[in-house]
């Protein structure tokens, strides 16, 4: 099927806020592998919202619209779908209870008359319960099309689409889509892709495609077939052949693990604490392990030692090893992650120590360079990096391959 996204609001178009639910529901139809060819940003216009509707329908199986599902004047999109299908609009009665029991829950007692407006939905329309809001999704099917309509928060339209559209999509199609994702780390796009260049010169079903984040690449595999075990089966071989290729650069094929999810599993399943030190990250290292659940049981103490002196006082770097050679180097990072083990007693350190930019860079040390120090019960590994781009870019790349680092460095000491 031929599916077609249409993101409604003025605000996207002004660029006031990111479009990242267009980026989340393509991801979502390439899993269902769906074939995707155009994606359009209308503003809150009802003549061009009915003018893109029409095209769209013209040309796609399945138009997805997100937004404009809201109460105030401004929201039409499911009166132009509905117009588009040649429907009217009636009160939901459940929906109108929903939204009753949304404001009572929070205590709201005067109710503005528009939000009543988020009950009246297309004759004939499925409707979908919104957990996290009070607009309700919305499915209308006319023929061999279908038109589905999603709030526009985020935090609303996701769950619904992964707990209610996901599956109705999936059943619309003629035969099962199984998706499965290889996660990478320690590796370039460009040395992934040359590692798997005869395997996608020979694809056909499954199929491998490569997807790069900052410090990871990800290859998603995509396979069809009558059911979900012939599925597997067709995929099986691919998925063992690129363990072989890649080893322990594999840190997941689970499709929802984020690399410091891994981390921090890693090191309960070793039993290991961890202390953190860091200069240019700032902390950013320390809360990408504190958004996982249960990093409490493995993280002892995270510091945040930005200045010269901070490094002395609290985890004993050595004066002369700042003055000789600088705060940004092997020694002081080695000594930042000495200092943290010695502090607190964890069985592990990591210290991040460079330059952020955009300035503070010399000739001898640029912008970007950056010194991790990974210590595992007492063995010590120092890692220089050069990395490229603005501040924001530097820091998020320092922090990914100090998880990068420190998982192959618990693994390491694992093998002896």
């Amino acid at each position: 099927m031929v599916v077609e996204l249409i993101s409604v609001g003025t605000e996207i178009l002004l660029g006031n806020i990111v479009n990242t639910n267009a980026a989340f529901l393509s991801e979502k139809c390439a899993q269902l592998g769906l074939s995707l060819y155009y994606q359009t940003v209308v503003g809150d216009n009802p003549e061009r919202l009915e003018e893109t509707l029409k095209l769209a329908l013209g040309r796609s199986d399945v138009v997805i619209l997100g937004g404009g599902l809201g109460p105030t004047q401004d929201d039409l999109t499911k009166e132009i779908a509905a117009r588009a299908f040649g429907k009217g609009l009636v009160e939901d009665p459940h929906t109108k209870e929903r939204i009753q029991a949304y404001f009572d829950v929070r205590g709201i007692k005067e109710i503005t008359e528009n939000n009543w407006k988020q009950a009246m939905v297309p004759e004939g329309a499925i409707v979908v319960d919104n957990d996290n809001g009070t607009a309700p999704g919305l499915i209308l099917e006319e023929g061999d099309k279908i038109v589905i309509l999603l709030p526009g928060p985020p935090n609303e339209m996701k769950p619904m689409f992964n707990q209610d559209i996901f599956p109705y999509l999936n059943k619309k199609q003629p035969e099962t889509i199984l998706s499965e994702t290889i996660k990478i780390c320690g590796m370039g796009e460009s040395k992934v892709e040359t590692m798997i260049g005869d395997l996608i010169a020979a694809q056909s079903n499954p199929t491998i495609a490569t997807y790069a984040k900052t410090g990871e690449v990800h290859l998603r595999l995509t396979a069809k077939a009558e059911d979900k075990a012939a599925a597997k089966k067709l995929m099986k071989p691919l998925i063992r052949e690129l363990k072989v290729r890649f080893g322990g650069n594999i840190y997941t094929t689970d499709e929802q693990m984020t690399l410091e999810e891994a981390v921090v599993q890693l090191l309960k399943e070793q039993n290991l604490t961890l202390t953190t030190v860091e200069s240019c990250t700032g902390g950013l290292f320390t809360g990408r392990l504190v958004n996982v659940q249960g990093a409490s049981e493995v993280l002892k103490q995270g510091f945040i030692t930005y200045s010269n002196k901070a490094k002395r006082k609290l985890i004993g770097v050595k004066k002369l090893t700042l003055k000789e050679f600088g705060a940004v180097s092997d020694k002081t990072a080695k000594e930042m992650a000495k200092g943290a083990i010695l502090t607190t007693g964890s069985d592990v350190a990591v210290a991040i120590t460079g330059i952020a930019g955009p300035d503070g860079g010399t000739k001898e040390k640029p912008v970007g360079l950056v010194y991790i120090a990974v210590s595992v019960k007492g063995d010590m590994h120092v890692e220089k990096f050069q990395f490229t781009g603005n501040r924001a870019k530097i820091r998020e790349s320092a922090v990914v391959s100090a998880l990068t680092l420190l998982r192959t460095g618990i693994l390491e000491t694992i093998k002896f």
